[in-house]
């Protein structure tokens, strides 16, 4: 079996320290942030019913199976069963998996991964189990209904995508691309948002009809009380039947409606008791209106003890880019770094004009974020990115601001620190890298974030005709002509984006960041001087380029797409700084200690402040005038140009990839701690950083209403079944 679709028995597992920055809160920022975590780990169940339409039932098995005996019991059960060694621990891998990707696809992927044993090993041992022991007939049928799908690696089964390049659960099984492509058209029509939403489509005497659902925990249709109107009803457009109905994910949105409620008694001022409010109203009604007020809220709570934010958040997973993913977080300030940040959130209306586009490119005003770098207590979810710039909406961004996170304790354990897991680098390279690693990490995070997500001005039309730039006055620096195209009405960046938009901005991110790294100013911020700050920027650099080679592990040759929207814009730039010449970047195929086939990747630094600015200044300002403009024809052209892997050309990259492949890592599985009430106290309840300490956060973490809890995820499972057929 390709090893791309398993996880490997040796995948290393860390533990997300927080205990020193969860001890030093008060007792009241304590209840807060316990509710608010509640909160979050319900609402990112939802996350299961996003991916797959066995995620759902696969989590709901491993739950009742250690929920009555822990892996340590089970070892002995599985010995019985006629379970080697290494057949258990895979049974244990694959379960972290599961919880950890919040269902059977990567979430830095968007690969299928099943069990690294065979499937009647797996049966004998659960059949074995005390869980199927106690309820034979209820577990023998929740492994009907999953087992099969979770071994399967049929081609579309292999990966997340629309219509016959994958699976996804955001739309039906009977939509494409088109579908995807009309719904935007009818909620754009509607001034809907499509981020908490899922499209399912039927046929009615030969006539395509959709349902599109918003998720909230209510499910009557009708306005209800605290409500003016109601978005739902049934439409025609374009003679399609559309029909717009709440209830989505409703015992879950339920569930984290009551703990915001807690966790509103608990807010440490009036900002935080408003944007809880919008949230409840969002998820109670299915309203993104709702939640874009809460996110004006969250601006507007400078500097909190404890941060957080929650909903349907990026848009990665979706295929047609639109739809987001549940997440929430629950994170506690690092004052000493964050002291950091705010040095340079000071200083960026100095560094924005550095940026090589003109001034008309940019922002009217550069609206000062909070950029806090944070511990993390909790992140429900698919996964845990390093650092954060939300909220999402373009026209909150533009025009109000928006907030900055790092998280510290995520970008401690993100890198390896032996010397054998550094694929790819000289032996020289090694050693300055595992010095510098976390510093440059720090410095491209955080420039990444506060300027790379924060600079750049979208020219907008709005519904009265009034354009937000001086068409007479301001040119393309592209063509040298007057800006000619601009986003009208209803359109956003998502929107008009679509398919690339995720990978775009994020390839735009890192090469401000990149940009950026180069000035002495930003590494002093960081305290790095002189021969150290000539380091960091080298493995900044280098790591970018090393990034964009390991990028080949999310490419598809089969339908010629990419699964990972970071990864890609890594492989990019690399593509780019190849193309620069002049020897800044070397990348040949050489042959291993190993006797296998192997790469090796050079950094010229002597050239990087020269040949590689350059580079990135040409190609930065291309893709900022394309996305300002609106110009999805240029944009997409000259994006997927770089994003092209082929066998022919200076490099043969599909025979690089598979060398990436047979020399990649495994994903760290990161092991987050639970809270819990213990009379007038919050603990905090910590795990050893292992399969078997993953999967006991989990079974602990919901423990309280285990069984409703499963009812509920089997029930909504069950009554969207025929949808994927």
């Amino acid at each position: 079996m390709d090893s791309q679709y398993y996880l490997p028995n040796d995948v290393t597992f860390a533990t997300l320290d927080c205990g020193k920055a969860f001890r030093q809160l008060s007792p009241q920022e304590k209840l807060y942030a316990h509710y608010m975590s509640r909160a979050a780990w319900y609402g990112g169940l939802v996350v299961l019913l996003q991916t797959s339409p066995e995620s759902a039932n696969i989590f709901v098995l491993l739950q009742r199976v250690f929920r009555k005996q822990t892996p340590a019991q089970l070892e002995e059960v599985a010995t019985a069963s006629g379970l080697s060694t290494e057949e258990f621990q895979a049974f244990l891998v694959y379960a972290s998996g599961l919880f950890a990707n919040m269902g059977n696809y990567k979430s830095f992927g968007d690969t299928k991964f099943i069990p690294n044993l065979p499937k009647d090993k797996l049966e004998a041992l659960l059949k074995a189990s005390q869980a199927f022991q106690e309820q034979p007939k209820e577990m023998e049928a929740l492994w009907d209904s999953c087992s099969c799908l979770m071994y399967s690696l049929e081609d579309r089964q292999k990966q997340l995508g629309l219509g016959d390049k994958g699976i996804t659960a955001y739309f039906s099984g009977n939509c494409c691309m088109e579908d995807a492509e009309l719904a935007q058209k009818f909620l754009d029509s509607k001034n809907l948002s499509a981020y908490n939403t899922r499209l399912f489509k039927s046929m009615n005497g030969g006539k395509a009809c959709y349902e599109v659902r918003l998720a909230s925990s209510v499910q009557k249709d009708c306005a209800v009380e605290g409500e003016c109107k109601s978005c739902c009803g049934s439409f025609s457009f374009e003679d399609k039947e559309f029909t717009v109905k709440r209830g989505d994910y409703a015992p879950l949105m339920e569930k984290v409606c009551y703990y915001l409620q807690r966790a509103e008694e608990y807010a440490a001022n009036e900002n935080q008791k408003k944007m809880l409010e919008e949230y409840r109203r969002s998820f109670t009604f299915g309203s993104i209106e709702a939640h874009k007020e809460g996110s004006r809220y969250w601006i507007k709570d400078k500097g909190p003890i404890v941060e957080s934010y929650i909903g349907f958040i990026e848009s990665y997973r979706d295929p047609f880019g639109s739809r987001g993913e549940f997440e929430g977080f629950v994170a506690v300030v690092n004052k000493a770094m964050s002291e950091r940040f705010a040095r340079l959130v000071d200083s960026a209306e100095v560094l924005l004009p550095e940026l090589p586009w003109p001034q008309e490119f940019e922002k009217d005003a550069f609206l000062k974020p909070d950029f806090t770098s944070l511990d993390v207590l909790t992140f429900a979810g698919s996964g845990i990115p390093a650092g954060i710039n939300i909220p999402n909406y373009d026209d909150i961004r533009q025009s109000e601001g928006f907030k900055n996170v790092s998280l510290g304790n995520v970008v401690a354990v993100a890198y390896p620190s032996q010397r054998e897991k550094l694929t790819f680098l000289r032996e020289e390279d090694k050693d300055v890298f595992i010095k510098c690693k976390e510093s440059s990490f720090e410095v491209q995070v955080g420039l990444h974030e506060l300027l790379g997500h924060g600079s750049g001005k979208l020219f907008v039309q709005d519904d009265n005709g009034k354009l937000n730039f001086d068409q007479s006055n301001v040119v393309n620096p592209e063509t040298g002509e007057p800006v000619s195209s601009w986003y009208q009405g209803n359109e956003t960046w998502d929107s008009k984006f679509s398919t690339i938009a995720s990978t775009y901005e994020e390839c735009r991110a890192e090469c401000v960041a990149l940009h950026l790294s180069l000035k002495k100013q930003v590494l002093s911020i960081f305290g790095h001087e002189g021969q150290d700050a000539d380091d960091v920027v080298y493995i900044n650099w280098l790591g970018m380029v090393r990034a964009g080679l390991l990028g080949l592990e999310f490419y598809t040759p089969e339908s010629k797409s990419w699964r990972q929207a970071h990864m890609q814009a890594r492989f990019v730039i690399l593509r780019v700084l190849l193309e620069a010449g002049e020897g800044l970047v070397g990348l040949e195929e050489v042959t291993g200690q190993d006797g296998k086939p192997d790469a090796r990747i050079t950094l010229d630094r002597s050239k990087i402040h020269t040949v590689g600015k350059d580079a990135i200044h040409r190609f930065l300002r291309k893709l900022q005038v394309f996305k300002s403009t609106a110009d999805v024809e240029k944009g997409r052209a000259l994006y997927d140009s770089y994003s092209t892997v082929s066998d022919d050309g200076a490099h043969n990259f599909l025979r690089l990839r598979e060398t990436v492949l047979l020399r990649k890592e495994a994903r760290k599985m990161l092991v987050q701690v639970n809270t819990r009430i213990n009379g007038d106290t919050v603990e905090l309840v910590e795990y050893e950083g292992s399969a078997a300490g993953l999967i006991r956060s989990f079974t602990e973490r919901f423990q309280d209403d285990a069984e409703q809890l499963a009812a509920d995820l089997l029930e909504m499972n069950r009554r969207d079944a025929p949808c994927w057929c």
